[in-house]
């Protein structure tokens, strides 16, 4: 009798979890961005690599069809984020985690996640749903001394891969809705990279210029976001510069 009541409890607590199990709806996979979907390389042509904010990710898929039959266009499955972000234990461990690996060209930028204001704990909103900005404590994410380290770290890492190394100039910030961005502080972040990488031998892909007199066509009202047209005319720039890299360096189809 002790032994069949054994057994007995044995199979109750096997079954209950199984059963709690099949009463609990599954939770919905989230679909993967299709910016972010990795691609199988064609092994006749020359690999490229996008690294960027959210700007690039909006126009990372244009571009990868405007280079189609051209070159193996794959995006880094992240929003790069800050410099702070891309040196730190998230970035560039793990978006380049073979420090073998080898690429032909890398087309990369950072700048609104690092312009951008914070408070003190690290938080863009507080608990009023106040944005940070001059005004009321914030502070810019990471500061133009550091930021123009930490693109100095990035690029050496980069240049390990043996790349040609674009990099795309930030946007214009306009007006926003979202305080933490305030008008024009691109232009010091911007006077910055272009130093730096004058002197690293890195190609400057003037996104701003190209953008800025087309600003209020282009980009979305008091956003630092771009609406599809305004993507579209970016991605043809980036193509033409990786295109033109992989020209200069006769990697070709």
């Amino acid at each position: 009798m002790e032994l069949l009541l054994t057994l007995s409890m044995g199979l109750l607590h096997t079954l209950v979890p199984a059963l709690h199990a099949a009463d609990t709806p599954a939770k919905p996979k989230v679909a993967t961005p299709p910016e972010f979907v990795a691609i199988t390389d064609d092994p006749k042509l020359p690999r490229v690599l996008l690294m960027g904010d959210s700007v690039s990710i909006a126009y990372a898929l244009e571009v990868r069809k405007l280079l189609a039959g051209v070159a193996n266009v794959h995006r880094v499955p992240a929003n790069c984020g800050s410099t702070k972000v891309a040196v730190g234990y998230y970035g560039l461990k793990r978006w380049l985690p073979d420090p073998g690996e080898k690429w032909d060209v890398i087309h990369f930028n950072h700048g609104l996640h690092d312009l951008s204001y914070r408070f003190a704990d690290d938080r863009d909103k507080n608990d009023r749903g106040e944005y940070a900005s001059p005004t009321n404590g914030g502070h810019q994410n990471v500061p133009p001394v550091d930021y123009e380290k930490n693109l100095r770290q990035i690029i050496a890492r980069l240049k390990q891969t043996g790349a040609k190394l674009i990099f795309a100039s930030t946007t214009p910030v306009p007006e926003s809705d979202a305080a933490k961005y305030v008008k024009d502080s691109e232009l010091p972040y911007n006077e910055i990279a272009k130093k730096v990488m004058t002197e690293e031998g890195v190609t400057w892909n003037d996104l701003w210029l190209l953008v800025k007199p087309r600003q209020a066509e282009l980009q979305g009202a008091r956003n630092v976001h771009f609406q599809a047209k305004g993507s579209s005319v970016m991605a043809k720039q980036v193509a033409e510069m990786i295109q033109n890299a992989l020209s200069a360096g006769k990697i070709q189809p």
